[in-house]
């Protein structure tokens, strides 16, 4: 499954999380502050910084403020 790390206030998240839904895509959300792990995550993905929204696909392949073209685009090659 998709995991999307966010954070409350994060529109960009909620942009995200809204296509996604529409496009019938299931994902976890994990939000980054109140989980240090998922913090450490996102920074080690993002050159030390907590941008959100980050997402890390099953094979581990991580896209940090992805347009919804780009999640699907990258769905098809990790299903292909």
């Amino acid at each position: 499954m998709l995991t999307m790390y966010s954070t409350p206030w994060c529109g960009y998240c909620h942009r995200l999380k809204s296509q996604l839904d529409r496009e019938g895509i299931g994902y976890e959300v994990v939000d980054i502050e109140q989980d240090p792990k998922a913090a450490e995550f996102v920074m080690s993905v993002n050159g030390g910084n907590q941008t959100v929204p980050t997402l890390r696909f099953t094979d581990g392949s991580a896209l940090t403020n992805p347009s919804i073209t780009q999640v699907k685009q990258h769905l098809a090659t990790l299903n292909a």
